[in-house]
């Protein structure tokens, strides 16, 4: 669905929906397809969010492919990261619209797909903190290594048996690959 025109917020909300599996996100103005998730991003989606739901249990809510509605160097943006996670400080729990979520989530998880590179991802974990997210984990299933971006400090990778902890998130705690095993990503992938 691209357009000639640049869409305001407004008008991307009210874009009519599309046949098939498609979904837009808002990006300079114009609605730009997301790429299609595969069986091994899949995999890593449901292993993530399992493990982050049990975590987050009382403490606010992990979804997936949840649009955000946030501001990209002074203009409307709308990603829709394949996992995010908000705090019900952030969002309360009886917050119940069927819409866009209104606030910047405290993590968004983006798992590189086939086409893309981990610079492009790089860039787009740059531009969720720059719209007050506070991290940015960027999975890359052929490093087998998960990237955490922070507002504040350089990125930092984890692979192997390193364990991912961070302050933000007290008591979760995991390996990058506990996360490849569990979701019986192959070596050679």
């Amino acid at each position: 669905m691209q357009t000639t025109s640049q869409l305001t917020l407004q008008e991307f909300f009210a874009l009519p929906p599309v046949e098939g599996d498609i979904t837009y996100e808002l990006i300079d103005g114009q609605a730009v397809p997301k790429m299609s998730p595969k069986f091994s991003h899949s995999k890593l989606t449901r292993t993530l969010l399992y493990l982050i739901d049990l975590w987050c249990d009382g403490r606010g809510q992990v979804l997936p492919e949840w649009a955000i509605q946030l501001t990209k160097k002074g203009r409307d943006w709308v990603p829709i990261p394949d996992l995010l996670y908000i705090s019900y400080e952030r969002l309360p729990a009886d917050w119940n619209q069927d819409e866009a979520c209104p606030v910047p989530p405290e993590l968004v998880i983006e798992i590189i797909s086939p086409g893309q590179t981990f610079g492009q991802m790089a860039a787009k974990a740059r531009d969720y903190l720059d719209a007050k997210v506070l991290r940015v984990w960027v999975v890359d299933t052929k490093a087998r290594s998960i990237t955490v971006f922070y507002p504040d400090a350089p990125p930092q990778t984890y692979m192997g048996d390193i364990p991912l902890t961070d302050s933000l998130f007290q008591g979760l705690e995991f390996t990058a690959e506990k996360i490849f095993q569990k979701a019986k990503i192959p070596l050679n992938n």
